[in-house]
């Protein structure tokens, strides 16, 4: 893609993009990488992000969607500002996350996949994030809590939306 070229993306996520296809031998391996970048940014995999990625790195939009659709951390739909993940898998299963998905669901009023009116918050139940000495845990973004009890739901929810506020912000643009 040339520099004259429109892009949805902002210049320093758009010159990631660019070192990062430069990085690799083959530009396809790129993918996987600029898409977490394009979701971050635009907050998920739109059809103008495909098209967009698609062409930066040679290949079909059809190929961009399969690579996507294997990975469940990539988004076809609109995500809260604050995307909460509730780890249930096995060890955080055993030490209480369905009690702490119950508890997000409840405090939000959104179930699997929801995001809440004012778009500040997605909730979602994941498989293992990789925190299971620390069971149960979630992640809000990429920011991760552990070792948590229903009663901490509430706290947690007000300092994401104390962020949410102070950024101004509601949801993504």
């Amino acid at each position: 893609m040339s520099s004259e070229t429109m892009t949805i993306f902002s210049p320093k996520v758009a010159a990631r993009f660019d070192a990062l296809v430069q990085k690799y031998p083959v530009k396809r391996s790129a993918l996987v990488p600029m898409l977490l970048y394009a979701q971050d940014e635009v907050g998920y995999l739109s059809d103008a992000v495909i098209a967009d990625v698609a062409l930066r790195i040679g290949i079909t939009e059809l190929e961009v969607r399969n690579v996507a659709t294997y990975y469940s951390m990539l988004r076809f739909k609109p995500a809260g500002k604050f995307n909460v993940q509730v780890c249930t898998n096995i060890s955080c299963m055993l030490r209480g996350a369905y009690d702490l998905f119950d508890r997000f669901q409840d405090e939000l009023g959104v179930g699997h996949k929801g995001v809440t009116p004012d778009g500040v918050f997605s909730l979602e139940e994941v498989e293992c994030i990789g925190a299971c000495c620390w069971a149960p845990a979630i992640q809000v973004n990429y920011d991760f809590h552990d070792n948590l009890t229903p009663d901490q739901v509430p706290a947690i929810l007000d300092t994401y939306r104390g962020k949410a506020k102070a950024e101004g912000t509601a949801a993504h643009a």
